[in-house]
């Protein structure tokens, strides 16, 4: 389709201009990317992801130094092109919170047994959460990833932001409300890591800016 090359490719060069403002000494950069990417692998495509922009700005910042990265993923959907791309690599923890795949899309990744491969057994962590999942339930697993990231140490944090895990949202069955927005910001700001966020989804469309802008404002503000 004509257009789609340059759609695309504004995608991951806003996700790399925004790592370069990180790389550059901002604490956090925002990279509102559209098509998102965190189901883009190797070789494949899938879910409106064509390149996998969370995985080009984490092996950007490897290429200019970075000794290790991690990329969190808290879009309702698991990043299977993210652990795809990673998932025989140390170098590059991929942590997933995510609705469970036995009933939801992409299915055939992201299960708990998942831990990588090789070099990279251990640095791939996956949270499958039942539908229904509130507050309660999805912070008690952020938490658990967020210990996880500080034992890794990594010098840079790649955080794939989808915002479909609103009570809202018309494709997911998470449970979380707008005022829950601002803590997640929060908790991640509390590893004090040099962080990239990265768009990925959410369709509740009058509340998907309400939500972004919670997760970083409340980074802003811890």
């Amino acid at each position: 389709m004509a257009g789609s090359w340059e759609a695309i490719k504004s995608s991951f060069d806003t996700a790399l201009t925004a790592a370069g403002l990180v790389a550059a000494g901002e604490r956090a950069a925002f990279a509102l990317c559209r098509p998102p990417g965190h189901h883009a692998g190797t070789a494949f495509m899938g879910g409106y992801c064509y390149l996998n922009n969370a995985a080009i700005a984490a092996q950007w910042f490897r290429d200019r130094g970075a000794g290790r990265v991690t990329i969190l993923d808290i879009d309702y959907h698991h990043g299977n092109g993210t652990q795809e791309i990673f998932y025989a690599r140390a170098d590059v923890q991929v942590i997933n919170l995510h609705g469970d795949p036995l009933t939801e899309y992409p299915h055939f990744l992201g299960h708990r047994d998942e831990r990588g491969a090789g070099p990279g057994e251990g640095f791939n962590l996956n949270y499958p959460l039942p539908a229904g999942t509130d507050w309660a339930g999805w912070s008690a697993a952020l938490d658990d990833a967020l210990a996880r990231i500080a034992a890794y140490a990594p010098d840079i944090l790649v955080v794939s932001l989808g915002v479909d895990t609103f009570e809202k949202d018309p494709i997911s069955a998470f449970r979380l409300r707008s005022h829950d927005y601002p803590h997640i910001g929060a908790r991640i700001a509390g590893l004090d890591l040099p962080t990239l966020f990265v768009m990925e989804g959410g369709y509740a469309v009058a509340e998907i800016g309400v939500n972004a802008v919670g997760v970083l404002t409340g980074f802003e503000g811890a």
